[in-house]
């Protein structure tokens, strides 16, 4: 019986030093969790940068839909090989 007791003993005392120590243990854990969370800011920062180069590029596209809009209106300007036909009301 004392044998049994010394075997599980030291079954117990390897599957905790696994625990600690071992290569999936508490430390690399604690790690992969700093290491998450670092990824995880610099993936807030790309999408915060993302979202403003999205709103700039909405902005020339429709900046110059609007700018070539106003010529062609108040100017009469034409694209080449374009015919402009004024209607009046």
């Amino acid at each position: 019986m004392k044998a049994l007791a010394i075997v599980l003993t030291a079954f117990l005392v390897a599957i905790q030093a696994q625990l600690w120590f071992g290569k999936g243990g508490l430390a690399r854990g604690v790690q992969l969790r700093a290491e998450l969370r670092e990824q995880a800011e610099a993936n807030e920062k790309a999408r915060a940068r993302n979202t403003q180069l999205q709103a700039e590029l909405l902005d020339l596209r429709e900046g110059l839909e609007m700018v070539e809009e106003k010529a062609r209106m108040e100017l009469g300007m034409v694209k080449p090989d374009e015919v402009f036909v004024p209607l009046r009301r």
